[in-house]
């Protein structure tokens, strides 16, 4: 086997350092940090991860991480070390912005039942008391459910700086202030419902960005997890204690016993057995080791038990360093913000600027205070970024929905985005092109031997007994009744059959080792497996052409085998290529002007895929796969990959049209607004039909994903 080995970092007195960033809001406040943040003393780069909101900073080691935390707060934001902020701080976060979520809609509701009746005409006591009903509900709606905004103006304010929460936050406020200051003077005019309905579309699109990016937190800790948890170390004396793999150190010896998890990577000092390495090479096959190999933590020992010379604990095993890679590799993300961060940047200073000239220009023509704030209310609430802020994710929503349908979860908000864009497509080969589950022909055995087999088969966890017993299930073979089974590691399953003596056992040396033996009494069947492309490979690979993408194999399987597939499938191949080589060459294409989709399952496709414009994983691949990829599709078709892509260019076109529209919604609204045509009350009601027209035109994706991919 090919040992893995940790990078090391180029520099050695360089560290890296990761936080945490919730207050991140839009392109902004990305540009701010990646621009500031290097002019620090000891700062060699800083980059931005916006989907799961992180900061990864490159420093010297004199600079600590304390003054990191104290930089970026001298910028504005207020940031945690990831250790410090778990995945549950964030599900807590997103929780917290639902429940703001649906006590806005409550009193959204409630209030609008109010307004209704002052809106046909009720005068005097009868819309005071429906004011005063309307402020006991609107206050402590808004002083909640505005709480995402004002913190976070308030944080911005707070270092001399603005983004978009601020003219939200200072709108919803003066529309609030003068709603109570008509009230409590009897005035004819409250915008309770224009205040508490602006909060609840807000809250609306920033609930749905917040689960599609809760999607797509990257699972690091949840890949670590699948080294073992502790391992059997073996003493001077020849004692055997258990040890946490945290306390594991290089040159201890370990014994592995059948079916455990490797904690640590090592070479075999003693023994010989039979390994699922699945979780680092995505290939199913398991691989026989011995005296002398390199087997790596996360593999599985399917065999005999053996001893294994620690070489690499802890956080410097290579499952570590895919971790990192996957790290590190998604943190170059940051270049694809979505489109509509990139149009706040202009947003928070413009609404500002027109809502001053506005009070300022109205004041100076001789209208008292009272008209000139209003007209200034009413700019910073039509000119609110609803419609602009619901263009992206509703269209999104929609086309997630519609892939969903046909068997493909877009994990990703932005995914789209990205996916609409590839030109190149890299394909894994073992259960991305093919099944990535061994088949054997059970072509020549008769119907008893079939059920015989089913019946070892399925009692049994063997890689190979499970694709034995799948193909039997399909061909609906009932299993036979096996008493006296016995499964012994590296040898196979037996057990008796109306008192004959069945097993699976594994074949003659001459044998393929993918392969297994059927014995009925004296009777053998070798049964050998293939792992048989997706029955659409080639017409995934047609269509994929006919959208304008290249597709090609890269893979880290033998050179044979994939060299085959590529023929039959006429497309080029890379073969036997690392983890560090697979992000080499999605560098090297992207040099080139080339923006790649990766198509991968492995454990080892995990930074390639994090690393890729757009990346796609099966339902199949490892977990860490999962968690990598943009999207994952389900069941044995490979055609979602290509139909991923059309939907995705339909989205764009959707998204394009939300953003047209909500650029001349701006351009008419804002300046009936200055001339003090639109009243508070109109300009919610303008920026809320604004938002439905975005919604209205994003649901034409929902029939999307039915049309032909070609």
């Amino acid at each position: 086997m090919t040992a893995l080995s940790p990078t090391l970092p180029a520099d050695p007195d360089t560290l890296a350092s990761r936080f945490t960033v919730p207050g991140m809001r839009c392109a902004g406040c990305i540009a701010k940090i990646e621009r500031e943040l290097p002019k620090v003393a000891g700062v060699k780069a800083a980059r931005v991860n916006f989907s799961s909101k992180r900061v990864a900073v490159e420093h010297d080691k004199e600079l600590g991480e304390d003054a990191l935390l104290q930089a970026l707060q001298g910028l504005g934001f207020e940031a945690q070390r990831i250790e410090d902020n778990p995945l549950g701080a964030e599900e807590k976060e997103h929780r917290k912005l639902m429940r703001a979520l649906g006590v806005a809609g409550f009193g959204m509701m409630n209030v609008m039942l109010l307004s209704v009746s002052i809106w046909s005409g009720a005068e005097g006591a009868t819309r005071e008391v429906f004011h005063w009903l309307s402020a006991l509900i609107a206050l402590p709606v808004i002083a909640y459910s505005g709480q995402p905004f004002f913190a976070s103006a308030w944080m911005a304010l707070k270092y001399r700086r603005t983004n978009m929460d601020v003219p939200i936050s200072i709108g919803v406020i003066l529309a609030t202030a003068l709603s109570v200051y008509e009230t409590a003077t009897g005035g004819g005019h409250a915008y309770f419902e224009s205040a508490v309905m602006l909060l609840f579309f807000l809250l609306a699109g920033r609930a749905l960005d917040s689960t599609m990016r809760t999607r797509t937190r990257a699972g690091i800790g949840a890949l670590l997890g699948r080294m073992g948890k502790s391992a059997s170390v073996i003493g001077p004396d020849g004692t055997v204690a258990r040890v946490d793999a945290k306390e594991l150190e290089p040159g201890m010896l370990v014994l592995v016993a059948a079916g455990e998890g490797l904690a640590a990577d090592g070479e075999i000092e003693q023994g010989e057995s039979t390994i699922d390495n699945s979780m680092l090479t995505g290939e199913s096959k398991p691989v026989p080791v011995g005296t002398g190999d390199t087997v790596h933590a996360g593999a599985i020992n399917l065999g005999a038990p053996f001893q294994l010379r620690l070489t690499h604990t802890s956080d410097d095993t290579a499952l570590a360093e895919i971790a990192r890679l996957m790290d590190e590799a998604g943190q170059s993300r940051s270049h694809y913000v979505r489109i509509a961060d990139r149009a706040s940047r202009a947003y928070a200073p413009v609404v500002h600027s027109l809502a001053a000239l506005a009070l300022v220009g109205w004041m100076i023509a001789g209208a008292g205070w009272h008209q000139s704030l209003v007209v200034a209310i009413a700019v910073l609430i039509i000119t609110c970024p609803c419609a602009m802020g619901l263009a992206v994710p509703t269209a999104q929503v929609v086309a997630s929905g519609a892939l969903l349908k046909r068997g493909l979860l877009v994990k990703d908000g932005s995914a789209l985005e990205r996916l609409a864009e590839v030109d190149t497509a890299l394909l894994d080969k073992t259960g991305t092109l093919t099944l990535g589950e061994p088949r054997p022909d059970i072509s020549l055995l008769n119907s008893e031997a079939k059920s015989v087999a089913l019946g070892l088969a399925q009692a049994s966890q063997h890689p190979l007994s499970r694709g034995l017993a799948q193909a039997l299930r399909e061909d609906e073979i009932e299993p036979a009744k096996i008493d006296q089974i016995d499964e012994t590691s590296g040898k196979g399953i037996e057990g008796v059959w109306r008192g004959v003596r069945v097993a699976l056992e594994r074949p003659n040396a001459e044998t393929s080792d993918l392969a297994t033996t059927l014995r009925i009494g004296s009777q053998a069947h070798v049964l050998r497996f293939t792992d048989p492309l997706r029955t659409d490979t080639h017409q995934t690979i047609e269509a994929l052409r006919i959208l304008g993408i290249e597709p090609a194999i890269l893979s880290g399987d033998r050179r044979a085998p994939v060299e085959a597939t590529a023929k039959s499938l006429g497309i080029p191949a890379t073969a036997n290529v690392s983890p560090q080589e697979k992000l080499a060459a999605l560098e090297e294409l992207r040099g080139h002007g080339a923006k790649p989709l990766m198509v991968g399952d492995g454990l080892n496709d995990g930074p390639a895929l994090a690393a890729a414009h757009a990346s796609i994983a099966p339902g199949t691949a490892s977990d860490a796969s999962q968690q990598a990829a943009d999207a994952v599709f389900i069941g044995e078709k490979l055609m979602p990959v290509a139909l991923a892509v059309r939907v995705a260019r339909r989205t764009m076109v959707i998204v394009r049209q939300n953003f047209s529209f909500a650029i001349g919604y701006n351009a008419l609204a804002v300046p009936l607004a200055l001339f003090g045509f639109v009243t508070p009350l109109i300009a919610a009601i303008a920026m809320s039909l604004s938002s439905l027209v975005v919604v209205a035109n994003s649901l034409r994706l929902a029939g999307s994903a039915k049309e032909n991919t070609k």
